[in-house]
């Protein structure tokens, strides 16, 4: 087992070394020393997570006498076999797209610097551990979203990500010296039995030490993933490799999930702080998705859908699923590495054939094609409203009695019935000439999404975290009062109706808009392809704050 651990992060780290010490005389090939590495990396972790599986309990591991610790339980070991499994196909994908790039072999060796680097972020079993991978994936993230030196945007943009990357790691620091004070260890298994013991021993300015380490660690993993006002660098970092992309939004800004992950021990014991973070999400997420709708490109597009993706992930978080974040970030992450590595394809492939007929006989043909049915909304409304309740029904007579008072067991169902609501209205679009049949699957397929989020993610649960008082303290730091919770609960619902009333409006009436209405969604319209005016106003401030540190320095010398 302790092999196992020193391993899964020391070839990486040696796969590094190797490439740089080989690149001068191996040329482009040294590039498959690296993609070997990252081969035997993933094999390992492999091995661990099964390991994990079969029934080994958390492992600590002190590095070489050093006093730093590595961790080997089911959270770090899944998140070894994500950040192995994506960094193995990036390595692939660079092999050919990087080959033309300035600094080959120098790319590749970052690339498994930063695998290796995320490695020990995620495995770290002490605070000092954690805090230098955590900064030093800001480091090399700077430097291969700046690959290309030449290239003034990139670099421009590389220093925004690691200006905000600077800000968030500020409170991750003060939350890990508070820690360290009040315990008198950076261990984190010692730290959160002390906390299990007696979790209101310590205070700090009179505050809890709990909440206020809690608030800390939210806000580092807002800013390494992307939340409102913390967002701007996503969608601007597209300057770097197409393969840096994929990496960054496949699996580095998902880091924000995996540190609330980390310290559930700490949330578990605070009060209120969830409630936020739940709130910072769901602003997140209604942003970006609105954000990405507006971009004619599909790059920032992709980033801005990211920024939304990562809003419902800490959303997630805020409610207590915290392993359902975990399935979240995996799911999002492979998801979106796909999406990026073929963006190229998809926009050469726009190039040579924009849609657009080309002749009379595909006119003709376009034109002459029968004519299909939509389904009616109104069923699919039904649908969307029959098929969860139908599910709460069945789950209060064959699970539990009191399975409408469980808060834990309504959340892992709603976020089931959004993500299928989803799947039906993208189904009604679709026209058929068998009605009876798309019917059929779409009540099919909104099933099984519901059915699967939920059971996939009580999964999780259960193997990110065992221990069900465990689970149960998770879930009730997240309870909401009930009467909040009900109105949540409500509103959201009344959203998703409102978009079946929307749907029947337009269907009636067309897109038919008056001269005022048009006017008004065109100023909406414009105010949110601007992205709210945030970036120019950050811009302002930046420029603002550099000519003031000139003139700072000006009359400094004077002094």
């Amino acid at each position: 087992m302790e092999q196992i651990i020193v391993l899964i992060a020391g070839v990486p780290i040696l796969s590094a070394l190797l490439t740089h010490l080989l690149g001068p005389r191996m040329g482009r090939r040294v590039a498959h020393l690296s993609m070997i590495g990252t081969v035997l990396t993933f094999g390992i972790s492999v091995a661990a997570l099964w390991l994990v599986l079969a029934g080994h309990g958390p492992k600590t591991v002190s590095l070489f006498g050093s006093g730093a610790l590595l961790l080997l339980e089911p959270l770090s070991t899944l998140m070894a076999v994500v950040i192995a499994g994506i960094s193995l196909v990036v390595h692939v994908y660079s092999l050919r797209y990087m080959a033309e790039e300035i600094g080959y072999s120098r790319f590749f060796v970052l690339l498994d610097l930063m695998t290796a680097t995320l490695l020990v972020m995620v495995f770290a079993g002490d605070l000092l551990t954690l805090l230098i991978a955590w900064q030093l994936v800001g480091v090399l993230l700077y430097f291969l979203l700046g690959q290309n030196t030449r290239d003034v945007s990139a670099y421009r943009y590389a220093f925004w990500t690691k200006i905000t990357y600077r800000i968030g790691d500020l409170p991750l620091l003060i939350a890990a010296v508070l820690l360290y004070q009040a315990y008198g260890t950076g261990s984190l298994p010692a730290i959160f039995e002390q906390i299990s013991t007696d979790p209101g021993a310590h205070q700090v300015l009179g505050w809890p030490l709990m909440d206020v380490v809690a608030a800390l660690i939210a806000l580092a993993a807002f800013a390494r993933s992307a939340q409102f006002l913390l967002h701007t660098w996503l969608p601007y970092s597209m300057s770097g490799p197409t393969p840096v992309s994929a990496l960054m939004h496949a699996g580095i800004v998902n880091a924000g999930g995996f540190l609330i992950n980390r310290f559930a021990p700490v949330f578990v014991h605070s009060s209120g702080v969830l409630h936020w973070v739940f709130i910072v999400g769901l602003f997140t997420a209604v942003i970006g998705s609105i954000l990405m709708l507006t971009q004619n490109d599909i790059k920032k597009s992709l980033g801005y859908s990211t920024m939304g993706q990562m809003g419902f992930m800490i959303m997630e978080c805020g409610i207590g699923a915290f392993s359902l974040a975990i399935y979240h970030l995996i799911a999002h992450g492979l998801f979106k590495g796909t999406l990026f590595l073929g963006a190229g394809s998809i926009i050469n492939a726009a190039r040579k054939d924009d849609g657009v007929p080309k002749d009379d006989l595909y006119t003709f043909v376009v034109e002459r094609r029968p004519v299909r049915q939509r389904l009616p909304w109104r069923l699919m409304a039904a649908i969307t409203l029959a098929v969860p309740i139908a599910i709460l029904v069945a789950a209060h007579w064959l699970v539990a009695e009191d399975y409408f008072q469980k808060q834990s067991a309504i959340v892992l169902l709603f976020f089931g019935w959004i993500t299928g609501a989803q799947l039906i209205f993208t189904t009604y679009r679709m026209r058929t000439r068998n009605l009876r049949r798309l019917i059929t699957l779409s009540i099919f397929s909104f099933a099984v999404v519901v059915l699967g989020y939920t059971l996939i993610s009580h999964a999780f649960d259960l193997f990110l975290y065992p221990d069900p008082v465990f689970r149960e303290q998770i879930y009730a730091a997240a309870d909401f009062d009930l009467f909040w919770f009900d109105l949540l609960m409500g509103l959201i619902a009344l959203v998703i109706i409102f978009g079946w009333i929307i749907i029947s409006f337009t269907d009636q009436n067309g897109n038919h808009k008056s001269q005022y209405r048009r006017q008004l969604w065109l100023s909406v319209y414009a105010l949110i392809s601007r992205e709210f005016y945030l970036t120019d106003l950050y811009t302002r401030f930046s420029r603002a704050l550099l000519a003031f540190a000139g003139r700072l320095n000006l009359w400094l010398r004077w002094i």
